[in-house]
């Protein structure tokens, strides 16, 4: 499993959008700006958090990006699944795939599923609010 730039800016665009103190809608400008990632990438993977219903977009003057869940709700695991082709560690997890013919009898078939439920419950076990907190320095 390698995460790819629109799932690790999936993230933190959304924490930059979660930490903006005005009320209301953010440019999308601005917000390409501070993470220093092109407008149209940006768009694009915006595009997908409001098709999902992360984010609620506006048109126009006054128009930007808010978001529509609580940062509290939001895990990374889902911003993941939906900006990622797939979380699987081994290809014969994925969602898409048709079954393994050899899974029967696959003797490292169990490893690969117990990898995939413990990166799928640790992903599932972080927030947006999580990311948002300023980590301990030492």
């Amino acid at each position: 499993m390698l995460i790819s730039t629109k799932g690790r800016y999936a993230l933190r665009i959304l924490v930059d959008i979660a930490e903006d103190p005005r009320e209301g809608y953010i440019p999308l400008k601005e917000v390409a700006a501070r993470q220093d990632v092109s407008e149209k990438y940006l768009e694009s993977i915006l595009k997908i958090l409001v098709r999902n219903g992360v984010l609620k977009g506006l048109r126009g003057k006054g128009g930007g990006y808010k978001l529509s869940v609580s940062p509290q709700e939001c895990s990374v695991e889902t911003i993941l699944r939906l900006t990622e082709d797939s979380l699987a560690p081994v290809a014969c997890l994925e969602d898409a795939r048709p079954p393994c013919p050899r899974a029967e009898g696959c003797r490292t078939l169990p490893l690969w599923k117990g990898l995939d439920k413990v990166i799928t419950d640790y992903l599932k076990g972080i927030t947006l609010a999580d990311l948002m907190k300023t980590p301990d320095k030492p």
